[in-house]
C-alpha cells in the first residue's frame, strides 16, 4: 500500500522556523514519479500548491506566497522529502500535505501535518 506520512508540524511564533518531512513507502517497482509537491490548506481556504519538484527536469518551483522563505529538498536514499520553512507568518497557518504524482497522472496524498504560527 502506498503511504505518505508527514511530520514536523507544530506551534511556532511568527518569524520562527520549522522543518517538515514526508516519508514515502509502498511504491512498487517500476514506479516513476512525475513530481513531488507540498500543498497546504488553511481554514476556509482552498488547498494551495506551494512547492514542487519536477523529477524529469530536476527543477524546483515555489508559489509566490512562500518564495524566498521555504526550501524544498529530497533525500532519495531515505525516500523522504523535506520542506524547510523560515520567517514564518501567521498566514502560513495551515495543514500541510505531501503529494506524489506518478508519471501516469495518479496523485498520492499524505494525511497532513498542522502548522500554527502565532503573532
Amino acid at each position: 500500500e502506498v503511504q505518505l506520512v508527514e511530520s514536523g508540524g507544530g506551534l511556532v511564533q511568527a518569524g520562527g522556523s520549522l522543518r517538515l518531512s514526508c516519508a514515502a513507502s509502498g511504491f512498487t517497482f517500476p514506479f516513476t514519479e512525475y513530481g513531488i509537491a507540498w500543498f497546504r490548506q488553511a481554514p476556509g481556504k482552498e488547498r494551495e500548491g506551494i512547492s514542487c519538484i519536477i523529477s524529469s527536469l530536476g527543477t524546483t518551483h515555489y508559489a509566490d506566497s512562500v518564495k524566498g522563505r521555504f526550501t524544498m529538498s529530497r533525500d532519495n536514499a531515505k525516500n523522504t522529502v523535506y520542506l524547510q520553512m523560515s520567517s514564518l507568518k501567521p498566514e502560513d497557518t495551515a495543514v500541510y500535505y505531501c503529494n506524489v504524482r506518478a508519471d501516469w497522472g495518479t496523485d498520492y496524498w499524505g494525511q497532513g501535518t498542522q502548522v500554527t504560527v502565532s503573532s
